[in-house]
């Protein structure tokens, strides 16, 4: 469910910042989009696009908000990586407290990479045990 109400928006800083509120370094803006550097960069550049209507999570969002962010996403991580000379760049977004949102509004970090910057130099993959895939994915597939 979106969490757009007034109170979410007051205590947002999210929403403050959209709102003009408090300032940011500003790389891009239209209607329903702004993008601006983090103040917590993991790397020179690291930028965050936020749609400037109140959403917590992907799934709480409307379709036409995610399609803004889509639309925007090719130039802002092209300008991004170009200025910065990155050798590549990952898009996330943090989707709740234990996958790492600090912010409960709906954002996407663009963090420029330089080869062996070692950022995210780990990534925790396993296997799964036999037969295990199969039924994560059917209750996956259930959910739909």
């Amino acid at each position: 469910m979106p969490r757009d109400s007034k109170l979410a928006q007051k205590d947002c800083i999210f929403c403050k910042i959209a709102a003009g509120q408090i300032p940011c370094i500003k790389i891009y803006e239209d209607k329903n989009i702004l993008a601006f550097l983090d103040i917590g960069p993991v790397s020179d550049g690291h930028t965050l696009i936020v749609p400037k209507e109140h959403y917590t999570k992907v799934e709480d969002s409307k379709p036409e908000v995610l399609s803004a962010v889509a639309a925007v996403l090719p130039k802002i991580t092209a300008a991004v990586a170009a200025a910065t000379g990155a050798d590549g760049y990952n898009v996330l977004c943090n989707n709740g407290r234990a996958a790492g949102q600090l912010v409960e509004h709906l954002h996407f970090h663009i963090i420029p990479r330089k080869t062996g910057d070692g950022v995210f130099n780990h990534w925790p993959a396993f296997k799964y045990p036999q037969g295990k895939a199969e039924k994560i994915a059917e209750a996956i597939r259930a959910k739909l």
